[in-house]
């Protein structure tokens, strides 16, 4: 078993604990499922890192923000519209899709992609 896939569970709970913390200072409040996708986003971003290490640092960013964004509108879509739970809207926000995702959160994933892949490059010292 090599290192990598020993370091997934273990990133899977990080994300889910920041990803948590920061909705829970933005917001003052989470969904469980959020926790889930903040654990899939850092494993995510890990595999970017590793399957492509010699791309630049705002083209992995980019990478990351159209995967979360993408999971973001598709999780809005079965969470929000077709279970109804609300978790979050952002309707009122400019140029939103479904009031799912929109241009100033997905601004924000690229910035917030950059501290992972920082991370990364010092635990894998491949890239």
């Amino acid at each position: 078993m090599n290192t990598t896939f020993k370091t997934y569970p273990m990133l899977f709970l990080i994300g889910a604990l920041c990803y948590s913390l920061i909705e829970l200072v933005y917001r003052g409040h989470t969904h469980w499922t959020m926790a889930a996708t903040g654990g899939v986003v850092l494993c995510m971003l890990c595999s970017i890192h590793l399957r492509l290490p010699d791309i630049y640092l705002y083209e992995k960013c980019l990478l990351g923000t159209m995967f979360i964004t993408s999971l973001e509108f598709t999780e809005g879509v079965i969470l929000n519209r077709i279970l109804g739970l609300r978790i979050w809207d952002y309707s009122d926000a400019p140029f939103n899709i479904l009031g799912q995702i929109c241009p100033e959160f997905s601004a924000l994933w690229f910035f917030l992609c950059i501290p992972p892949f920082a991370a990364y490059k010092i635990l894998f010292k491949k890239a």
